[in-house]
């Protein structure tokens, strides 16, 4: 198949453009690089020895993606992955958020239906179940209900949306995947998570702490009510994600399915950051703070409905994510601009 990545310039989209290109897939992009970089795509050339188109434009373009998509035709899919992703902006910013998250999806779909493209793949996340009612989150589990945040807000909107655009087109297969918390990095140290600014994940701000462009990691609670008393969470290794992305693709069919995408196994603050000293071989300061408001003592799902119906399930440990996240730090402390 040919696919449309939107977002494709990112953290997890270079590394689904790896996994598509290795199973056999034509990839182009479509990124505005305001939260990602075109050395990205330079770097999954490099992985992959293919040529992959890009376009520097917003997904909310219309005429931009129509003619993009014309020019590399025929496309049979796209994986939307594009969109503003940070739960305390959303909060900050929510006007903005709505807009780039719900009209780039209502974008994309209007081309789609334009252009005879029938399967979207959806980047969708785990923060839609909001506080989980009981564990581990399975795709039944409530959704939508009394969302903390603006940005787990768009994502539920947008799986509503597929939902209805694939009842109102037989035609439309329709996959929304609920991430839950991406870690590691390719093996190669080519392509790895690189945000902007302070990073607001876990691991990013543990592999700045350990390679020095950090103080401390604080770790928000110790008294929560898990076997150590930090909050524990689903870490997925990315590239397990992006092979999700591939099996979904490669499995969707008319109308409308959702899936988990998690380890199903969860893992601790204390217990990340141990298993990236061990990575590192270096000891990382860490200071204990006060609980976050909004956090949950834990949450991690049952990934068996992926394995199931997609014949995909996680490989890596969070030692292997560890490994491959200082693998790519310790080589480009700076992200892609050290390139």
């Amino acid at each position: 198949m040919r696919v449309l990545l939107a977002g494709g310039a990112g953290y997890i989209g270079a590394h689904t453009a790896v996994a598509l290109v290795e199973a056999g897939h034509d990839v182009l992009v479509v990124d505005d690089l305001s939260n990602s970089s075109a050395q990205a795509v330079a770097r999954v050339e490099q992985i992959t020895g293919a040529t992959i188109p890009l376009l520097n434009a917003d997904a909310r373009d219309t005429d931009a993606l129509t003619a993009f998509v014309r020019e590399h035709a025929p496309v049979d899919a796209v994986i939307h992955l594009a969109g503003l992703k940070a739960v305390g902006e959303s909060v900050a910013e929510p006007v903005r958020y709505y807009d780039v998250n719900l009209g780039s999806s209502l974008a994309i779909l209007k081309m789609m239906a334009a252009e005879g493209i029938p399967t979207i793949v959806f980047s969708s996340s785990a923060t839609v179940y909001g506080e989980p009612e009981s564990l581990p989150l399975s795709e039944e589990s409530p959704t939508g209900i009394d969302l903390a945040n603006p940005y787990g807000k768009t994502k539920r909107i947008i799986e509503e949306i597929l939902t209805d655009a694939a009842a109102a087109d037989p035609g439309l297969r329709a996959v929304s995947l609920r991430y839950f918390n991406p870690v590691g990095a390719h093996a190669s140290g080519l392509i790895g998570e690189d945000p902007t600014g302070i990073p607001n994940n876990l691991m990013p701000y543990v592999a700045r702490v350990a390679v020095g462009a950090l103080d401390r990691v604080g770790v928000f609670g110790d008294d929560y009510d898990t076997p150590d008393g930090t909050g524990q969470r689903d870490y997925i290794h990315v590239v397990d994600l992006a092979a999700g992305h591939v099996a979904a693709l490669e499995n969707a069919h008319e109308g409308y399915q959702v899936y988990n995408l998690g380890t199903g196994t969860p893992v601790s603050v204390l217990e990340l950051i141990a298993a990236f000293e061990r990575a590192a071989g270096k000891e990382i300061p860490r200071e204990i703070l006060p609980r976050r408001a909004g956090d949950v003592a834990s949450s991690y799902c049952d990934p068996s409905k992926a394995q199931r119906e997609l014949g995909w399930t996680a490989t890596r440990s969070i030692d292997d994510a560890c490994r491959d996240s200082w693998n790519w730090q310790s080589k480009n402390p700076n992200g892609y601009a050290t390139a």
